[in-house]
């Protein structure tokens, strides 16, 4: 039989209501002739509950039991799921990480698959059953330990599965009904997207999409998993929700497909340091041992100071973090000064800042993307602190009041709600 990787999400396994839910939805792809791999996360805020028990009982947790304790949740549901499928007819067991196995490395609350040997599962399919509910989040290390992957871990384990099985596809069922050219809730023109690229939901997951995690999509590109984005909460069937693709299987893409945004930005400004070889190392490489997600980066023009504080060439360097790590990239900025690895005037911290991109793989072959999203931005007078390109995506630092003005006006000007 061809197999079907569905996932369902917190909000899609909330309650016994809406695990039935998505029960039925299993069970309609079950008379269409799939067997079916039913990846569940934990019910909607048992994962933060779990958290807050762990630290609660304990600061300075054991990593290793903090991965038992948080991995309970999805088993709970995985188990009530095969239970449900059961009452209605439908042959299901639920498997556990460890069962499976979901073979991890140990970096315990972050671990990566290391492989997912399909033969327990096949052998069960070839049994008769046509439905392994398996706990997303999880795997076992080569110690013997569970592991977790970190947030949104459900969403790779997923994929994990569709590329291990060789599924014919991979949906990912959540509380929005696809991909939308911007979030609905910023700009009401806001358009669903049929299809989209692997390299597309890329830029827009990490550039703040919250739909997909971003490590599933970056496996879902390597193994060419094709994924589905649709609603657990409406009627779907094979044309439903967003498909996210080989750019291959689109025919014509919009030059921009997407605008995204963050708020949760920081920019961050060393002023006045050596314009010397290795300064920049001395400044990047602190902050990558602190693990501080460095995005946006601008070094400016140097100038030629000849008095006594600054007797050489000096330059201003900008970069942009997350707003919960400015005190760790501050602390490591100090410490670097203190060493004497940097030396610098002052450092100044804006956390009232936003980030909006715009993405598309259609910048490759147009041109004057950059300046028409540069002349919207000024015609609404927001001006621009920092930018940064890559092949399929523009990216702005600007003042966080005009965030929503500036999402509107480039998804008027790239006519986004146009199909």
């Amino acid at each position: 039989m061809p197999i079907l990787v569905m996932k369902f999400g917190g909000t899609s396994v909330a309650n016994l209501e809406r695990i039935e839910n998505a029960a039925k939805k299993v069970q309609k792809e079950v008379e269409r002739g799939y067997d079916v791999i039913v990846i569940v996360s934990a019910m909607s805020g048992e994962t933060n509950k779990l958290v807050g028990y762990v630290e609660g009982t304990s600061k300075l947790y054991d990593a290793r039991e903090y991965d038992a304790v948080v991995a309970s949740g999805e088993n709970v549901t995985a188990g009530l799921m095969a239970l449900r499928l059961q009452e209605m007819g439908v042959p299901a067991r639920s498997w556990q990480g460890w069962q499976v196995p979901i073979n991890t490395t140990s970096a315990h609350g972050s671990a990566r698959f290391m492989s997912i040997p399909c033969e327990n599962i096949d052998a069960k399919f070839a049994e008769g059953f046509k439905v392994a509910v398996v706990a997303g989040f999880q795997g076992i290390s080569a110690e013997g330990r569970i592991t977790t992957l970190g947030r949104g871990g459900s969403d790779t384990t997923a994929v994990a599965f569709a590329a291990a099985f060789d599924a014919e596809r991979c949906d990912i069922y959540t509380d929005v009904d696809g991909v939308y050219t911007t979030d609905p809730r910023v700009s009401d023109k806001a358009r669903k997207l049929e299809k989209i690229a692997f390299e597309e939901m890329l830029e827009l997951a990490s550039l703040g999409a919250k739909v997909l995690q971003t490590r599933s999509v970056e496996l879902a590109m390597r193994f060419k998993v094709r994924l589905r984005v649709l609603s657990s909460f409406e009627e779907t069937d094979e044309t439903s929700g967003t498909l996210v693709c080989d750019e291959e299987e689109i025919m014509e893409s919009k030059v921009v497909s997407g605008v995204a945004f963050s708020r949760d930005e920081a920019k961050i400004t060393l002023f006045t340091i050596e314009d010397r070889p290795g300064v920049a190392s001395a400044i990047f490489g602190p902050l990558a041992d602190a693990g501080v997600n460095v995005d946006m980066i601008v070094q400016n023009i140097s100038e030629k100071n000849y008095d006594d504080a600054h007797p050489g060439a000096v330059t201003d360097m900008t970069f942009s973090c997350p707003t919960n790590q400015v005190e760790r990239a501050k602390k490591a900025m100090e410490d670097a000064k203190a060493k004497g690895l940097i030396a610098y005037d002052e450092l100044i911290v804006d956390t009232d800042v936003a980030k909006v991109s715009v993405v598309g793989i259609g910048m490759r072959s147009h041109t004057g993307v950059a300046a028409k999203m540069f002349n919207t931005l000024a015609r609404d007078n927001i001006n621009i602190k920092v930018i940064s390109t890559s092949e399929i995506k523009i990216s702005v630092l600007i003042d966080r009041k005009y965030m929503e003005l500036a999402v509107q006006a480039l998804h008027d000007a790239f006519e986004l709600d146009k199909a």
